[in-house]
């Protein structure tokens, strides 16, 4: 069963080590870690892919919980989320094969972020299957892939707030509560 951990952990020297550890000590691969500044200041959000049982799923969750800075964690493997993905793919492509390799990015909706007298660089943003169908048809051509970089996944949930946006959503209304109420205009009871 592949999980998708979110952990909101503290900005600071160390905490990447203290996690990458943690799935080292369970004998746990991860799939794909990406990390990032959030939207709270002083906290990075990070996101971690792996395959595990259910039961480890559970006891992965609360082994985060138990690591020195790690303020939230949420698996949302099961849930409805968003997730993509950034590649950057490397083409070598002669003046003869360009155009081949531009009708490619244009059926994928991706784009030419460089191009070189040798080679082309795609950028494409996407889920996992679309990139891997990019690259495969790529490898079928006379383009040869010379480099590929990969972001690994960002995900989120869909239509669910963490509890960090309802906090700055009740402090909103409760700051709109305590407000005195224009003159002609009743009060809700």
């Amino acid at each position: 069963m592949l999980h998708t951990f979110v952990a909101y952990v503290e900005d600071l020297p160390g905490v990447l080590t203290r996690v990458a550890s943690l799935f080292r000590r369970l004998n746990i691969n991860i799939h794909s870690l990406t990390v990032g500044r959030s939207e709270q200041a002083g906290l990075s959000r990070m996101t971690v892919v792996c395959e595990a049982s259910a039961e480890a799923g559970h006891r992965i969750q609360a082994s985060l919980y138990k690591l020195e800075n790690v303020v939230e964690v949420d698996d949302i493997a099961q849930a409805p989320s968003v997730t993509r993905e950034l590649a950057l793919i490397k083409v070598a492509a002669t003046p003869r094969s360009r155009s081949q390799v531009f009708e490619l990015v244009e059926v994928f909706r991706a784009r030419i972020v460089d191009l070189a007298p040798e080679s082309l660089t795609i950028e494409m943003t996407g889920v996992e299957s679309k990139i891997e169908g990019l690259i495969q048809v790529l490898n079928e051509g006379e383009g040869r892939i010379l480099e590929i970089c990969r972001s690994g996944k960002l995900t989120m949930r869909r239509g669910h707030h963490t509890s960090g946006v309802l906090k700055a959503m009740r402090v909103g209304a409760d700051e709109a509560a305590e407000e005195p109420a224009e003159v002609g205009v009743a009060e809700p009871e």
